[in-house]
């Protein structure tokens, strides 16, 4: 049997190149991003692709790599993958939605205490060489109200830390959330912005999130408020924030993530909100901690590697998440199929006309598509695999063989 190979670009930890070659991939290291056709050219014969943010897989991709078997962001979002072709080829897809939740938060908090001390300007002139002791401007953040938009994993954590320290906390989710600790559920985002010092974005990459957060937002705002957005960057209008921040309406803000984000370390930062007094910019950075990237690589390689080996795929992204415990000795045949009535026993009629007996078998459904895991005690035919192949409703059919 044939090495597969993996390829990991825009420099993955190396705990997830060292667990795949563990699993006895070959795998090829990238260290930056790839655009689209430098990617199509790279993934030629790979069957597990490892991206970060800044590499797009696209339905032209997918049809230039037509062994690829499953995608890892590893990372949060899942924007910069095309989630609907991948699922219309089988191909699963896997990210990080808990690792860096901590890295995010403890940012997040250093920045709100940097801009409520006015730390960017001092630094600054002490770099400059002006000693400026003054107070002025210069605030605790103990009893000041922190507004936390988006109350998901980064969210509620950042709303306990910021309590410990004090502050309290009000919150708006689109989804009902349940309040952690003494924070305060808003029932519209307007509520939130009239009722907080400082705004914080945490909301997640589905399409409504475009250009959410803008002019008429900032306006609702408290005067001499703090702004931030670490989640993604086309939430947010930058012209309208240094608007907000050149009026002094605003008194300070701290973006991590932007529209337009170069591809590699070293090239030209572009951005409105350059040179603007007490604002924070920072390269994408919210999870960039050897900590939480060391964490990222173990557990994506660790998805890729369990769905490449038993189909498992538990918290996949666009696949029905499902885990069948192994049995020795038995084959495991891997069926994703349309979502319609009948298809399981379509399979098993199959099976049993050429004698296959099931030993263990699983289903289930997300949206339009089906996903059936079924473990068989004997050996089987060519011809068992074709007519499952070639039933209408298949989309993609592997074959394991257990330990």
């Amino acid at each position: 049997m044939d090495t597969l190979k993996a390829l990991l670009v825009e420099n993955i930890h190396p705990d997830a190149a060292a667990r795949l070659a563990k699993e006895g991939y070959e795998v090829e290291t990238l260290p930056q991003a790839l655009g689209e056709d430098e990617l199509i050219e790279a993934a030629g014969g790979v069957s597990l692709l490892g991206i970060r943010s800044s590499t797009h897989v696209t339905e032209r991709v997918l049809d230039a790599a037509p062994a690829l078997v499953t995608i890892g962001a590893f990372c949060i979002g899942v924007n910069q993958v095309d989630l609907a072709a991948a699922s219309r080829r089988g191909v699963a897809v896997f990210n990080a939605p808990f690792s860096n939740t901590r890295s995010v938060v403890e940012l997040a908090l250093a920045e709100i205490i940097a801009m409520a001390r006015r730390l960017p300007e001092k630094n600054t002139l002490m770099h400059a060489g002006t000693w400026d002791k003054s107070a002025a401007g210069a605030h605790e953040v103990r009893g000041r109200k922190l507004g936390i938009v988006g109350y998901g994993n980064i969210g509620t954590q950042l709303s306990v830390l910021a309590e410990s320290l004090g502050m309290f906390v009000y919150f708006y989710d689109i989804a009902d959330k349940l309040a952690i600790g003494n924070a305060r559920r808003c029932s519209t985002l307007a509520e939130l912005l009239e009722s907080v010092e400082t705004v914080t974005l945490h909301v997640d990459d589905r399409d409504g999130n475009h250009g959410f957060f803008g002019e008429a937002e900032f306006a609702a705002m408290r005067p001499r408020s703090l702004f931030l957005n670490l989640s993604r960057g086309f939430v947010v209008d930058h012209a309208a924030l240094r608007r907000a921040i050149e009026s002094g309406h605003l008194a300070g803000a701290a973006i991590d993530v932007f529209p337009d984000e170069p591809k590699s370390r070293g090239e030209e930062f572009a951005s409105e909100l350059r040179g603007l007094p007490n604002v924070i910019l920072t390269p994408h950075i919210g999870g960039s901690t050897e900590e939480a990237q060391q964490d990222i690589g173990e557990f994506v390689a660790g998805k890729l590697a369990d769905y490449m080996a038993s189909g498992a795929t538990s918290l996949s992204v666009n696949l029905p998440g499902l885990a069948l415990p192994a049995v020795s000795g038995t084959h495991r045949l891997v069926h994703l199929h349309q979502n319609v009535p009948g298809v399981l026993a379509s399979i098993n009629r199959v099976l049993a006309e050429h004698g296959v007996n099931v030993e263990g078998q699983m289903l289930r459904t997300r949206d339009e598509y089906g996903y059936v895991l079924t473990d068989i005690g004997s050996e089987y035919s060519e011809d068992v695999l074709a007519e499952l192949r070639a039933m209408p409703v298949t989309i993609r059919l592997r074959t394991l063989r257990s330990p």
